[in-house]
């Protein structure tokens, strides 16, 4: 393993599954509105996502710099993955495929 991938991929090694599962939906599009994101993780989960699980979540991966957060318009803010969570999830996916990132 080389040195340099490893802060990316830590970056991610202390985070709930429920934070990395909000990274790889925000992964699969570039900017998302919370009720989307919770709409996928309750297909994904099977079962309704408390609100404020979710956007408390999603607030303290904008605090750990992973996901950007604006306002759509007045009522709506959507979300988006950094370029440190872009970084992240590729060196991630390298480490679970075996590789290096």
């Amino acid at each position: 393993m080389s040195a340099e991938c490893a802060p990316d991929r830590n970056a991610l090694a202390d985070l709930t599954a429920f934070r990395r599962d909000l990274l790889w939906a925000l992964s699969h599009e570039n900017a998302r509105k919370g009720t989307a994101l919770k709409a996928d993780l309750a297909d994904y989960y099977g079962e309704a996502i408390n609100h404020s699980r979710l956007y408390q979540n999603l607030d303290r991966l904008v605090e750990r710099d992973l996901v950007a957060k604006r306002a759509r318009d007045r009522r709506t803010n959507e979300y988006r993955l950094t370029e440190t969570a872009r970084r992240a999830l590729g060196a991630r996916r390298a480490w679970q495929a075996g590789g290096e990132a």
